[in-house]
């Protein structure tokens, strides 16, 4: 038993360097902002920001700050169930991830898996995200 405990914890445990960690945290904190609808989530982007949904719908910074304080979409859960990638080079990296996400879009509810794409860019000592691709994934 405590063989199986030690490869468990220790046999998938991965390093990364200190700016992946941080980003890991980043791409945390942008998950708990988004589910909670706080406007500080913005604060966490770069400037020229970009977002291509799953639905097609792309966005800039100004089109996603209009869209998230009008609700339109409400997520009630995102949760990260993946890191398939992770890579810098530079101050860039690159974060490949999957979530469940579910929530409601024009009081329509939904529930789907999606693999993320995200660069994320450090400006100034902090992490900001650059750009963000989302692809649903079907059962």
């Amino acid at each position: 038993m405590w063989n199986f405990l030690l490869f468990f914890v220790f046999g998938y445990s991965q390093k990364y360097s200190k700016a992946e960690d941080a980003v890991l945290i980043q791409a945390k904190k942008l998950d708990s902002l988004m589910m909670n609808n706080d406007s500080e989530i913005v604060n966490l982007f770069c400037s020229d920001v970009s977002f291509g949904h799953s639905n097609g719908w792309i966005q800039n910074l100004g089109d996603f700050k209009k869209d998230f304080s009008s609700k339109k979409v409400i997520y009630k859960e995102i949760r990260q169930t993946e890191i398939s990638e992770l890579k810098q080079n530079k101050n860039t990296v690159s974060l490949r991830r999957t979530i469940s996400v579910a929530g409601s879009y024009k009081n329509n509810d939904f529930k789907m898996k999606l693999a993320l794409l995200e660069i994320w860019i450090k400006k100034k000592s902090v992490w900001k995200l650059w750009s963000r691709q989302s692809v649903e994934i079907k059962p």
